[in-house]
């Protein structure tokens, strides 16, 4: 967040809510002619855009007007919780051989024929 952002939000900003992660929302306080309300994100720790929810992504970007519970939207069972892009980071996904996994793979099981050339 920069001093900007900041200061800004003090002048104009009113909090709506906040999501698991820890990120606050903001909407500006006053109306303005178009009847649409500028809405933003203050992020908890690096401004990455991934983490915001589902739900709230829709809030943000004026699917929904309605704001989200704080316990978000009931999911259904077969959902997955909310992760946050993990590319770049010790968590990220590796596949098998991965030089940071050790760098080895399973031997081929002999159903692959290369190319030849005639």
């Amino acid at each position: 967040m920069t001093i900007g952002t900041l200061i800004y939000t003090r002048l104009f900003g009113e909090k709506v809510g906040s999501d698991p992660f820890g990120n606050t929302y903001y909407q500006h306080c006053k109306r303005p002619a178009s009847g649409r309300r500028k809405r933003w994100v203050i992020y908890a720790g690096e401004a990455e855009a991934s983490r915001v929810p589902p739900e709230w992504h829709a809030w943000l970007h004026h699917t929904i007007d309605t704001v989200p519970p704080e316990a978000g939207k009931p999911h259904q069972p077969w959902q997955k919780p909310h992760v946050p892009n993990l590319t770049g980071s010790a968590a990220a996904y590796r596949p098998p051989g991965h030089t940071l996994k050790g760098g080895h793979r399973a031997r081929g099981t002999g159903d692959y024929e290369p190319w030849t050339p005639a």
